[in-house]
């Protein structure tokens, strides 16, 4: 089976993978039919991210999408909703709204499904039938489907996995496509994510410096992916906070909404660069004066790196351990508590070195 071209890294590689065959020709998939019922989990053969010659049908500002607005625009609304609550009403009317001027509707992922799609290839012209993942948000009862096709920006695509790692994430989307008499839509998360980055180009909250939320997408051990204002940014440890963590799903969730501060911005590139950890003091500022050298702490073991051990002290501060002449490293493992002695800063750094010497 051929392999896979290389994605751009989001989550560890230990999150188990099933293995995926290239299809021949790239298709698209916003205005797709979806088959109600869910498909066994295996996927074998993916719907490739469109490229510049392959244009999403709904997508298209060309006369191809007219054929379904008609269609939505012809439905008796009346005798449809007529035996809904007052909630389920509320819940369409949001729905036919985002289809028909555009607007942009935020949801929570409680799943991600493989469905069946019928998909229209912008150089055939044809369709045909494919299967691939797709995120699934209730508001409240009716049934709303992102594929994965449109989940990303254009060149920005993820592999598979970082989608079925997303469930509990809050994300924008676009109604493409309304199935009134099945009770579901499709929508594009693509679509809101340039809206949203319209938005944040005119305003001055792209000013470095400035605090603006993010929202995190999918978790791994050592890297976060946050959406920013439309913009997918991958976040090491080193940029969620100044102490080691040995791994961040241990204290970040899809969903959590957290606050950034905005280092660099560049519209024309289509580039963010955000850091969570510098909404807050660098610990290590003034803390020769906190702990000076020589001094013993009480510390707790967050990592091992080449010999190594890092410790956070109790005001978050980092120390870079190595052992005392007679302690091994199987002696001790992450999270234990252990006395270590300060023995230098190196101020260039900013990085705090010190000896473990006892318990």
């Amino acid at each position: 089976m051929p392999r896979k071209k290389a994605e751009p890294e989001v989550l560890q590689e230990e999150t188990v993978q099933p293995e995926i065959a290239q299809v021949e020709e790239t298709v698209t998939a916003e205005q797709p039919v979806l088959e109600p019922q869910v498909e066994e989990p295996a996927i074998t053969e993916p719907v490739q991210p469109y490229g510049e010659d392959d244009v999403p049908a709904a997508a298209e500002k060309s006369e191809s999408s007219e054929p379904e607005k008609k269609s939505f625009y012809n439905l008796d609304f009346r005798a449809l909703d007529q035996d809904l609550s007052p909630e389920q009403r509320q819940e369409w009317n949001t729905i036919y709204a985002s289809f028909r001027s555009r607007s942009v509707m935020r949801g929570t992922i409680i799943g991600v499904d493989p469905h069946s799609m019928t998909v229209r290839s912008a150089q055939t012209g044809q369709t045909e039938t494919k299967r691939m993942y797709c995120a699934v948000i209730v508001p409240f009862r009716a049934r709303i489907l992102i594929p994965e096709t449109e989940m990303w920006s254009e060149n920005e695509e993820r592999p598979a996995f970082v989608l079925r790692n997303m469930p509990g994430a809050q994300i924008d989307f676009v109604i493409t496509h309304v199935d009134r008499e099945a009770g579901f839509a499709i929508g594009s998360r693509r679509l809101a994510l340039h809206s949203r980055r319209y938005y944040f180009s005119a305003q001055p909250l792209h000013q470095p410096s400035s605090r603006v939320p993010c929202y995190v997408l999918a978790v791994g051990p050592r890297r976060c992916l946050v959406e920013c204002y439309g913009y997918d940014v991958n976040l090491s440890q080193r940029d969620m906070s100044y102490a080691a963590i040995p791994d961040l799903r241990e204290q970040y969730h899809p969903g959590d909404e957290l606050i950034c501060v905005v280092k660099q911005f560049d519209r024309k590139a289509g580039t963010l660069e955000i850091s969570v950890k510098e909404t807050v003091p660098n610990p290590f500022d003034e803390a020769s004066l906190r702990h000076p050298i020589g001094c013993r702490r009480r510390a707790i073991i967050a990592g091992k790196y080449a010999g190594g051990v890092f410790c956070n002290l109790p005001d978050g501060a980092v120390v870079m351990c190595r052992y005392s002449f007679h302690y091994e490293d199987s002696d001790f493992k992450t999270g234990d508590t252990v006395m270590v002695v300060i023995q230098r800063y190196d101020e260039g750094k900013k990085q705090i070195f010190g000896k473990i010497v006892g318990r």
